[in-house]
């Protein structure tokens, strides 16, 4: 299994990050990509996967929460550019458009995504993109690119038939988290995951959100990637498909956008993990 996003530099992750990651390791998973979402977040994923860069990729991006900010410092795009110049820096993002929440104005938003689109010409990365509420705009903007970027998944997809229909069609892949566990809130994500074909569905867990509910309870507060297992489990019975071959097939799609070399279950990301510690 790979988990395709993860937010492992939040503060609630400060005091067990090799915990976390052992766990994981335990529960099966090959690899973790850390999902970037402002500069500065940036740089955390940048200092983790460069402690564990065997068992750890990382994105850099601009989430669109933050494009007003970002719009302030004349920097910002040079500054990311650098960053994106890791060698395990394997996607631009997460970028994208939030109209839900609009903790940013829709127009700084679509400046900052189409710049951040513009820098995954430029580098050849694919995008790791956020769409909440859109109307179809993310989608729109996708389209138009879709012969010059090196491709996108569309992460924790919430979105309706159209809009699965539209990513598949202009050839994009979609990334699954626990909202597929939830039966309250995740039916048309439930009913719609069979329409997803083999080789382009991913899977991740966007921890620390987004528990799954299928998991014994009492649901922990804080989800991590160990938790990606159920995500599989609950994708698994939906598509009616055997667990562990369908854990190969989202493996093998995201080794192929993302361009990530793993390690095995069983080896340690690095001697700092073998040994445990705090991070």
């Amino acid at each position: 299994m790979i988990d395709i996003g993860a937010n492992l530099g939040h503060n609630s992750f400060n005091d067990d990050r090799v915990d976390i990651l052992e766990r994981a390791k335990a529960a099966g998973l090959e690899h973790i990509i850390v999902t970037g979402t402002d500069l500065e977040e940036n740089c955390k994923a940048l200092d983790l996967v460069s402690r564990f860069p065997d068992f750890l990729s990382c994105t850099a991006g601009v989430h669109p929460h933050h494009a007003d900010e970002v719009q302030k410092d004349a920097g910002w795009l040079d500054e990311l550019r650098a960053q994106l110049q890791y060698e395990r820096v394997c996607a631009i993002g997460e970028t994208g458009l939030d109209f839900h929440r609009n903790f940013a104005s829709h127009e700084n938003q679509r400046r900052v995504f189409g710049m951040q689109l513009d820098l995954a010409e430029e580098l050849a990365k694919p995008v790791f993109v956020h769409e909440r509420d859109t109307g179809g705009e993310v989608a729109t903007m996708l389209e138009a690119r879709k012969s010059s970027i090196a491709g996108a998944v569309v992460h924790c997809f919430t979105g309706s038939r159209e809009d699965l229909t539209r990513y598949l069609d202009a050839g994009f892949m979609i990334g699954i988290t626990g909202w597929v566990c939830d039966e309250r809130r995740g039916q048309r994500v439930r009913e719609l995951v069979c329409d997803i074909p083999d080789d382009r569905l991913m899977i991740e867990t966007d921890a620390p959100y987004l528990t799954p509910r299928n998991m014994p309870k009492p649901f922990p507060r804080r989800n991590e990637p160990a938790n990606l297992q159920w995500i599989l489990a609950q994708l698994a019975e939906l598509r009616g498909q055997d667990e562990a071959a369908l854990g190969q097939i989202t493996a093998g799609n995201a080794r192929r956008l993302f361009s990530v070399a793993c390690s095995t279950p069983n080896d340690a990301a690095s001697s700092e993990l073998g040994q445990g510690g705090r991070v």
